[in-house]
């Protein structure tokens, strides 16, 4: 894949609403799957073909604790500006992740209190 069908890829799979929201809420901190179902209101089937599509383009990392997978963006390399750029103009979802921290949340959030 030459570099503009990279971009372009990346552009066509950000461009969708619900993977962009998820996108920027794992700026904000590593989430798992259940903690994004509970801010989305979004299926858990339909959360994580959102999140494989965002891994087959390298965008998202998982990490597995126990039975959970936490998901967070992938730090991009130097030469991937566009990727960056995207990055740095990402709404601030603060607010929507402090949701979490107010007690609704999955039970592995639960389990950490």
């Amino acid at each position: 894949m030459n570099e503009i069908e990279k971009q372009a890829e990346i552009l066509k799979i950000l461009g969708d609403k619900t993977r962009l929201t998820i996108f920027s809420l794992l700026k904000v901190r590593e989430l798992c799957v259940c903690e994004l179902t509970d801010l989305l209101d979004v299926s858990q089937p339909a959360i994580s073909q959102h999140l494989r599509k965002l891994k087959l383009l390298n965008l998202v990392k998982e990490r597995k604790v126990g039975q959970w997978v936490h998901y967070s963006i992938r730090k991009p390399n130097e030469d991937e500006l566009l990727l960056k750029s995207i990055i740095d103009h990402l709404p601030d979802m603060t607010s929507m992740i402090m949701i979490l921290d107010q007690g609704k949340s999955c039970n592995f959030s639960e389990a950490k209190k």
